[in-house]
């Protein structure tokens, strides 16, 4: 039997008789639309777009947590070597989030040159669980800040304010969940940092919340796009261009011209969007939790503690 890994990270079997003929494919295509970028490139920047509120090394691993609010701010980036065997390095991740009430979890990514099928695979044999499949989409940024004429209304804030939150998806933010929106520095960005900004499209007069919003992180060439919520009633309006286009203007303006942005595989209405605005596929990336069991010293870790809403 041989084992093949699909671009999703999964893993199957085929048997040797059934193959009629193969090749040798390449990690990465040979072209691709948007900018040409490495996998740890792009993990390192969207890592910097969304921190957590405490973060430890643990080798080239760095274990990140935020009391739960995501899962990218409470797992694991491994982005090299942890220094220790890996079933040492999973019982020292697994104590780590025991001793903070969290679910041990495991970031890793597949379908790009420099991912981490194998350590996907290690991560299964072991019995940890996928919970979460999501995609890294990367295009050229001036594209999409041509898209705007300048009359769709967009407020551009550096601060999440009262009227962006009733509409981001996520209730009751707390001030975790506010540190980790603002990139670890709400307000004018330190030099150096990476700079944030909230775009806010208001709803019609007496509205509870506004028509569309939407979050952009500016750091270096890139321009990291999330959070691009529109009113269920308003659709189809071209909101979320008008969204995305006022905040690509402004990233431009900061010297970006790449862009980013993470979307669920089952999102169809979000990938439909993003491949008309020119972005595409870079790589899968996926969250595995621990199984349930001892987490060797410190305290059990509480399953019932959320890492997010669902959303990555």
């Amino acid at each position: 039997m041989l084992r093949i890994t699909r671009k999703s990270g999964e893993r199957v079997r085929v048997a040797e008789s059934a193959l009629v003929a193969g090749k040798v494919v390449p990690a990465a295509p040979a072209r691709r639309r948007g900018p040409a970028a490495s996998y740890e490139e792009l993990a390192r920047v969207a890592a910097r777009g969304w921190r957590p509120v405490e973060s430890e090394r643990l080798g080239a691993w760095e274990l990140r947590a935020a009391a739960g609010f995501t899962r990218r701010a409470n797992s694991v980036l491994p982005l090299g070597d942890p220094g220790l065997p890996l079933d040492d390095a999973l019982t020292a991740v697994r104590r780590w989030y025991a001793g903070r009430g969290l679910p041990a979890y495991m970031q890793t990514a597949t379908g790009a040159e420099g991912t981490q099928e194998l350590l996907c695979a290690e991560l299964e044999k072991r019995g940890w669980v996928r919970e979460v499949t999501a995609e890294l989409w990367t295009g050229a940024l001036a594209p999409v800040a041509d898209l705007g004429d300048g009359s769709s209304g967009v407020l551009l804030s550096r601060d999440a304010d009262e009227a962006w939150l009733a509409r981001y998806q996520r209730k009751g933010v707390s001030e975790v969940a506010l540190r980790v929106l603002g990139a670890g520095s709400p307000g004018d960005p330190v030099p150096g940092e990476p700079s944030v900004w909230f775009a806010t499209v208001p709803g019609a007069p007496g509205a509870e919340a506004p028509a569309a919003i939407g979050r952009c992180v500016v750091d270096g060439r890139w321009a990291g796009f999330a959070a691009v919520e529109v009113d269920p009633a308003r659709r189809r309006e071209g909101l979320a261009t008008a969204v995305m286009a006022a905040l690509a203007v402004r990233a431009l303006e900061e010297g970006a011209s790449a862009a980013w942005l993470q979307v669920e595989t089952d999102n169809e209405g979000a990938r439909v969007l993003y491949d008309r605005l020119g972005f595409a596929p870079h790589h899968a990336y996926h969250h595995y939790r621990a199984p349930e069991g001892t987490a060797s010293e410190g305290s059990a870790p509480d399953s019932s503690v959320p890492a997010g809403d669902g959303a990555p």
